[in-house]
């Protein structure tokens, strides 16, 4: 039988298996505290957590800080959660998954890697990586993208090609496909680790509740609506009261709705090259955002201005976003693995990790002992959070410096 990392903690046996879960939480809900008691059952003794920072994939701010939705994750299942940095956590699938798989494997504890799929069968999965790694697949992408579709229905019809309609379909849900970059990233990393894999349940990605579970995403409008309670019964109660007090302090919904004017002043006085190096569709897009920003009063207005059949509103998203916060490559790789929050079985996981040499941040004042990179990487993340705390809802919540003083959710 499988112990829990609480007994493991108690009765002082270090967990041997440990699940990696790369995500955002964004907020935390029921289905995603049914998954981690789903990877438990499925063996493991201990989970950590990749958790994207205070922005996220789709180019928004994350609905509560960092540190709060850490503190969700370890009162909900999990035993360690490790920051995502911005440049990972606000990119691409690809990208998102190259970040988290790299800084689990640098923990040098994480033994399995664990995430939610409509699929649910990773063999299926792995088969699409290899596929999308090959080289026919890159001659039949570049091939379809001359027609004018979209990137996704361009890729999706290129792997079909190679592993049939069926298998290809795959690619359709959002879970697989960041389960396929999961096993992309993997190979490219170098990460041996076994995978787990989760059946989705509930609520589609951006779907109406089911079986009392909603996504975060429709817990978010409803944040928005002002229907909090109805939004908390959609969180484990943990969660919930963890948000409940964000909200009290006016610290959440964050909502980058809530700083408009100041990324619309930034996208004011960017000059039309400005926006060039946060183009990565090598196609001019950014003359297509520069003359929505020209013209158009809002972000909203901006983004359905520069839309159009190949570029969606979330890959236009993270080009405002990356403006703002003028972040213009991602860096070769993640320099070190700062705590959000840990319980005792993730300060035993820590005390191991340390021993292993990984580069783990607990005090902000020990970053320049990591070297130039790690530094430089979290002053920027430094400013980046006080762009973030721009998007609370009570501005005397705002001040600078936040990430220097905050120190990790221990419990």
């Amino acid at each position: 039988m499988v112990q829990s990392s609480h007994n493991n903690a108690k009765g002082g046996v270090f967990p041997m298996r440990t699940a990696g879960i790369i995500c955002e939480f964004n907020p935390l809900h029921k289905g995603h505290g049914w998954m981690m008691e789903e990877v438990r059952r499925k063996g493991a003794d201990a989970i950590v957590c990749a958790m994207s920072g205070n922005f996220v994939q789709r180019g928004e701010a994350a609905v509560a800080d960092k540190l709060a939705r850490a503190e969700m994750a370890v009162r909900c299942g999990a035993d360690l959660v490790l920051e995502l940095p911005t440049p990972w956590a606000a990119a691409t699938a690809e990208q998102f998954a190259r970040g988290g798989v790299e800084l689990l494997h640098k923990t040098g504890v994480v033994t399995d890697l664990a995430f939610g799929s409509e699929c649910g069968d990773a063999a299926d999965l792995q088969q699409l990586a290899a596929a999308l790694d090959s080289a026919e697949y890159e001659e039949n992408l570049r091939s379809l993208l001359t027609g004018g579709e979209s990137f996704a229905v361009c890729r999706q019809k290129a792997a079909a090609m190679i592993v049939g309609e069926d298998a290809a379909a795959l690619l359709a849900s959002p879970n697989n496909n960041l389960g396929i970059e999961y096993c992309r990233a993997m190979h490219r990393v170098g990460a041996d680790m076994n995978l787990i894999t989760v059946p989705r349940r509930g609520a589609s990605h951006d779907g109406a509740p089911a079986e009392g579970i909603a996504s975060a995403s429709h817990i978010r409008t409803l944040l928005r609506q002002g229907k909090t309670e109805e939004a908390f019964s959609y969180m484990p109660p943990e969660a919930a009261d963890v948000l409940r007090r964000e909200l009290a302090a006016g610290r959440a919904p964050a909502a980058l709705h809530n700083c408009e004017r100041a990324v619309l002043a930034k996208l004011r006085a960017m000059a039309e090259e400005d926006f060039a190096p946060y183009d990565t569709s090598g196609e001019g897009l950014y003359h297509r955002l520069y003359e929505a920003v020209r013209s158009e009063t809002s972000v909203e207005a901006i983004l359905d201005a520069a839309k159009s059949k190949r570029y969606s509103h979330a890959r236009l998203r993270r080009m405002v976003l990356h403006a703002w916060l003028d972040m213009k490559e991602v860096p070769a790789d993640v320099p070190y693995l700062r705590v959000l929050a840990a319980n005792e079985t993730g300060r035993k996981l820590l005390r191991k990790m340390r021993d292993g040499g990984a580069p783990v941040l607990t005090k902000a004042a020990d970053v320049a002992a990591l070297g130039a990179e790690a530094e430089a990487l979290f002053t920027t993340e430094a400013l980046r959070t006080d762009l973030y705390t721009l998007s609370f809802p009570d501005l005397a919540q705002s001040a600078c410096g936040r990430d220097w003083r905050v120190t990790p959710i221990m419990l």
